[in-house]
């Protein structure tokens, strides 16, 4: 399988929101097909009060293993807004952003965790 560039060539074919199981499963035309949970999608939100304007103001959002999707909104072709039970509604998904939640999400709750994770003194 090979993986798009980030340069608007992921493509999905299909979205399925798993509420009960705080999973959303993307299917993308390469192939590829990914379970990502809400957790994941809500910590790495692409919105500038998460990401911030660069890496440096990146903000570590804690306390979101239980968070839901309570509507998704298309935004044109390249992109969803999801909005989230706990409020949160400002980051467009693109498809791109999407794939790389999928593909690396393993690395990017590993390293969220350790972040989130209290350090002793």
């Amino acid at each position: 399988m090979k993986a798009p560039s980030l340069a608007g060539s992921a493509w999905p074919l299909e979205l399925v929101f798993k509420k009960t199981a705080r999973v959303l499963t993307v299917a993308f035309e390469d192939g590829a097909v990914f379970d990502i949970a809400f957790e994941l999608l809500r910590v790495e939100s692409p919105s500038a009060q998460v990401q911030g304007h660069s890496a440096a103001d990146k903000v570590i959002v804690i306390g979101k293993g239980e968070v839901s999707i309570i509507r998704a909104e298309p935004v044109g072709r390249y992109a969803i807004r999801l909005v989230f039970d706990d409020g949160h509604d400002t980051g467009l998904y693109t498809w791109d952003w999407l794939y790389r939640l999928g593909r690396d999400q393993v690395e990017l709750m590993h390293t969220y965790r350790a972040a989130a994770l209290p350090h002793p003194k």
